[in-house]
């Protein structure tokens, strides 16, 4: 077999055998297939697309590149959730006990962040103390324990996406939905779950901007999952605007936190609320999906949510003092108010220019080698449908920094004003289950 056969068939529309997409991701993984060739076969990818067979054959081959997570000394039936990414997202946090709480367990692989703020793993380091590296006995038996556990990524998940993302990001082919699709799923896959939700984001601060485009490419994860005999529903979710008031690290863990102990922050309490039902309901813990939620939301107000939460981080080695009091989480040196600067109703917040604010103050990664500063973010004061009279707080700023003038540039562009009333983003557009 040639790859250049294979790029040839692809170019020209055609579909691909199982044997031909195995041929590709072997090859290249191992080096035998050169870079100009994989381009080449992304690019035909990219304007030709690829069958929902294709797709999941090309994930499962990713999957089998590397090592898979065998979970099989976990009680029970594992169910793990994944964000395709968006701005305050700390919905991990809050939905993790939620699920534990009605008994099923929650074994989380998870990543850190490059770009607007940190990822789960760095949002957790914000707690003194704990540990989110572990030995994979240590995870199953915290699992086990507790029904919840988060560590970092083996190293040798899913190598041929490794590869595959590197170069698919210098060779503009990120946004082929077959490729999205596969790659997010080849590390889900390999993970070890048992069935998956997917909170798939649509909006500005998202990486699919239209609902059209999300909808794609949470059907064709959806697809990929129950192909290869995973049970999979997708979420679609609004990010036209950061996901409840806060962001940063620790700001986003002190929020979590607050959601845990009853507070009804409304959008992050409504969408933990969501993924947790389908979690549950999928796990077999509950016979629909109302049950499920009812359960859940009395798991909130009667404390048993925020105690598996507790009982987590000082499983994991956290100072569990710190979600008690948040006072004891890093703390930013000054906290700057941005005033607006005309009055009306909040039209619109480009979320993704809120995450590169918190990024310029050092909450995010710009480069995968940058520090991330635990203690930063900026919490929202005004959000989309509210009414702003000239010279109110829109957000709080907290730095390191006395003056962060391009965090706050950034936050005064992200604002857009109207003289009408301005109706409050829908959240959850749809559920997809096949």
């Amino acid at each position: 077999m040639r790859m250049v056969d294979v790029i040839h068939k692809k170019r020209n529309g055609q579909a691909l055998t199982d044997e031909e997409i195995q041929f590709f991701v072997q090859g290249y993984t191992k080096g035998e297939i050169p870079d100009y060739q994989a381009s080449a076969f992304m690019m035909a990818i990219y304007f030709q697309g690829m069958t929902p067979q294709e797709t999941a054959v090309l994930t499962k081959a990713m999957v089998d590149s590397g090592e898979t997570i065998d979970l099989s000394g976990i009680k029970g039936h594992k169910v793990d959730k994944h964000s395709t990414g968006g701005v305050g997202d700390k919905v991990t946090f809050i939905v993790g006990p939620l699920v534990a709480s009605a008994g099923v367990p929650v074994a989380k692989m998870s990543g850190r962040g490059l770009g607007h703020t940190g990822g789960t793993l760095d949002k957790l380091e914000a707690i003194a103390g704990l540990q989110i590296e572990m030995s994979k006995e240590q995870f199953i038996d915290n699992v086990n324990k507790y029904k919840l556990a988060v560590a970092g990524q083996t190293g040798n998940l899913a190598p041929a996406d490794k590869k595959l993302y590197a170069l698919r990001d210098v060779t503009a082919t990120v946004e082929a939905i077959p490729l999205i699709a596969g790659s997010i799923m080849s590390k889900k896959l390999a993970s070890g779950a048992d069935s998956i939700v997917l909170d798939v984001k649509t909006g500005s601060g998202a990486f699919m901007k239209t609902l059209e485009d999300s909808e794609a490419l949470a059907k064709e994860m959806v697809a990929i999952g129950n192909n290869l005999g995973r049970k999979t529903v997708a979420i679609i979710s609004d990010m036209n605007q950061p996901l409840g008031f806060e962001v940063g690290n620790a700001n986003e863990i002190k929020e979590a936190a607050a959601i845990l102990q009853g507070e009804n922050v409304e959008d992050l309490r409504t969408l933990s609320l969501e993924i947790a039902s389908h979690m549950t309901v999928l796990a077999g813990a509950f016979s629909d999906y109302k049950e499920a939620r009812d359960t859940l939301e009395a798991n909130l107000e009667n404390g048993k949510a925020y105690e598996v939460f507790r009982q987590f981080v000082i499983a994991q080695g956290g100072d569990v003092s710190m979600i008690d009091d948040p006072a004891k989480l890093p703390q930013a040196s000054f906290h700057i108010d941005v005033e607006s600067e005309q009055e009306g109703f909040v039209a619109e917040i480009d979320a993704e220019s809120i995450g590169i604010a918190a990024m310029y103050l050092g909450a995010g990664r710009a480069t995968k080698d940058d520090q991330i500063n635990h203690a930063v973010g900026i919490t929202l004061k005004k959000k989309i449908g509210d009414f702003v009279q000239k010279g109110e707080v829109l957000v709080t700023l907290h730095a390191d920094n006395a003056t962060p003038k391009d965090s706050i540039e950034k936050v005064k562009q992200a604002y857009r004003f109207s003289n009408e009333k301005v109706e409050r983003p829908t959240l959850i557009h749809k559920v997809i289950r096949d």
